[in-house]
């Protein structure tokens, strides 16, 4: 299968299994709600991967009245050095958006078929050379 018939599984459950853990700790950073991490067994400063994970709450609208969604983000970046010496950043960016009027049992599905939309078969050549079949 492919995008185009891509098969995710609602109410499935997704885990991470196996690998080693990688560790991470607060580096002091300040991020307006947020906070900010590093892996700090990255000794060398230029290649330390690091985790941005912010919260926006929801608020009324003053015009309308109505609520706005809460907005909450994570951020993983991996800093590599080219043959250049010069430094860029591979980053993988999750967000989720939801009103607060959203049971959690959808705000927590909503989780779910992300993470199979990073992990499932069906999308693996779509990571891994943008193919859209």
């Amino acid at each position: 299968m492919g995008l185009k018939n891509m098969s995710l599984l609602a109410g499935g459950t997704v885990s991470a299994s196996g690998g080693t853990a990688q560790v991470f700790a607060d580096d002091g950073v300040t991020i307006v709600n947020g906070l900010h991490l590093i892996v700090p067994a990255d000794a060398d400063y230029q290649t330390r991967r690091s985790c941005t994970i912010k919260y926006r709450a929801p608020a009324v609208d003053a015009k309308t009245g109505h609520y706005t969604k809460d907005k909450k983000s994570v951020t993983y970046a991996v800093p590599i050095v080219l043959a250049t010496g010069e430094v860029v950043f591979n980053v993988m960016r999750i967000e989720r958006e939801v009103h607060p009027s959203t049971s959690a049992a959808n705000a927590a599905e909503l989780c779910t078929i992300g993470a199979q939309m990073l992990c499932d078969a069906d999308l693996t050549a779509f990571w891994a050379t943008g193919s859209m079949t």
